[in-house]
C-alpha cells in the first residue's frame, strides 16, 4: 500500500515533535525527528557559538533519509525545510503558536536570550511559513494553530482524516 510523505515544520517550540510522535502512533507512520536522527549520524558540519547548537550537515541529511522517503509512509520533524528536495512531501504542516505561549515554552527549555529572541521574532514574520511556501507548491502547505492541547487533538484528527483520503485517492 501507497502511504504519504508528510512534512512538520515549524519555529522551535511550536510542538512538532509532540505531534509527530502521537500522529506516528495513531497512523502507523514511520515518525523521523531530523535533530535526533542527525545526533545519532553525527551529521553536523560544524558548531554554532553564537546559537549554542551542531550546524545540520544538510547534505548528509538528505542521503541519510532518501531511501526511506523513495518508501513512503514517513512523517519528518524538523524547524527548517528548503534543504529537502520537493518530490518527497504530498503535505506540510507549518505549526504556528501564539508569541507569549512560545516565549515561556522556549524559555522553560532553557535557551539564551539571543536564542530565545531569534526563534520568536521568525514566529512572529512567520519565516518557516514564508520558506515552506518558497520551498513547496502552495496547495500543499497548511498553517495548522499549536497552543493548546485541544489543537494538538484537533491538528491530529485533521491529518489522519487527509492521510486516510490520500490512501484511497492512491489505491487502484
Amino acid at each position: 500500500m501507497l502511504l504519504p510523505n508528510i512534512l512538520l515544520t515549524g519555529t522551535p517550540g511550536v510542538g512538532k515533535t509532540t505531534l509527530g510522535k502521537e500522529l506516528a502512533s495513531r497512523s502507523g507512520l514511520k515518525y523521523v525527528n531530523v535533530g535526533d536522527l542527525a545526533r545519532e549520524g553525527q551529521l553536523y558540519d560544524g558548531y554554532d557559538e553564537e546559537y549554542d547548537c551542531p550546524i545540520l550537515d544538510e547534505d548528509r541529511v538528505v542521503d541519510e533519509l532518501e531511501n526511506q522517503m523513495s518508501e513512503g509512509g514517513v512523517i519528518v520533524d524538523y524547524h527548517g525545510c528548503d534543504f529537502f528536495p520537493e518530490r518527497w512531501f504530498h503535505i506540510v504542516f507549518v505549526l504556528k503558536t501564539d508569541n507569549s505561549i512560545l516565549y515561556k515554552r522556549l524559555e522553560n527549555r532553557g535557551y539564551n536570550e539571543k536564542k530565545l529572541k531569534d526563534n520568536v521574532q521568525c514566529e512572529i514574520f512567520q519565516v518557516l511559513h514564508e520558506e515552506a511556501l518558497a520551498s513547496y507548491k502552495e496547495e500543499i502547505v497548511h498553517q495548522l494553530p499549536s497552543n493548546k492541547p485541544e489543537d494538538l487533538e484537533d491538528n491530529i484528527t485533521q491529518i489522519l482524516k487527509w492521510i486516510e483520503q490520500w490512501v484511497k485517492d492512491h489505491s487502484s
